[in-house]
């Protein structure tokens, strides 16, 4: 150890190439280790950088890739899919009575009522209709009476119907006489024509213009 700590006594700054070899090593280390920190904070860190972001791109491409081949595999079947969304949603179309139809549909309803023996006290269909997306929907409070097979039988004759209608809010009560009393409403339903629809969206597009 002595032989060491003498190699560093009395050591001439200004002349580092007659210092002894142990020193010199040290100084060159020394050196060596200052470049290097210097070379990754000016240079090589930005570098790095730019290599994890090319490498987080390249896993992100990756598994756009996959996705978009998972997608062109599955592409006949997302097709036949769709094929088939649209020919259920063309069938629930067409048991949707245009605004022409919505006379003979009343009149089936009231039918099928009167075809089950049933005494019609109340059937009054509402002032307006309600407008959604692309149909318009028209309640018609209904009070039948009758005796309770007969009722099942009018509710089932209406589940049949070729049109969608619904019946709501049903309640039933039994008279002294041992009628019964059914109080409901039938909801039917009917798309909007081309002309409903457009002037839906022109609301719609005002609304929004009004908003602003």
């Amino acid at each position: 150890m002595a032989g060491v700590v003498d190699q560093f006594r009395n050591l001439n700054t200004r002349d580092p190439g007659s210092w002894p070899a142990l020193p010199k090593l040290l100084l060159l280390l020394a050196i060596l280790v200052v470049v290097l920190v210097a070379a990754y904070f000016l240079d090589w860190q930005g570098q790095l950088e730019e290599l994890e972001a090319g490498r987080q791109q390249e896993t992100k491409l990756k598994q756009e890739y996959v996705d978009k081949k998972q997608q062109a595999v599955n592409l006949d079947l997302l097709r036949a899919q769709l094929r088939e969304i649209e020919t259920s949603f063309g069938t629930l179309l067409k048991q949707l009575p245009n605004k022409s139809q919505m006379e003979a549909l009343l009149v089936d309803i009231n039918q099928a009522g009167l075809g089950r023996g049933l005494s019609f006290e109340l059937f009054r269909p509402a002032q307006s209709e309600t407008t959604r997306d692309f149909y318009a929907e028209l309640p018609i409070a209904i009070k039948l009476t009758g005796n309770y097979h007969d009722m099942g039988a009018f509710a089932s004759d209406i589940g049949q119907l070729p049109r969608i209608v619904t019946l709501n809010d049903i309640a039933l009560n039994v008279g002294k006489d041992g009628t019964l009393t059914m109080d409901t409403t039938a909801k039917t339903f009917r798309y909007l024509d081309d002309e409903e629809l457009a002037a839906q969206r022109k609301a719609a597009k005002a609304a929004k213009a009004a908003k602003k």
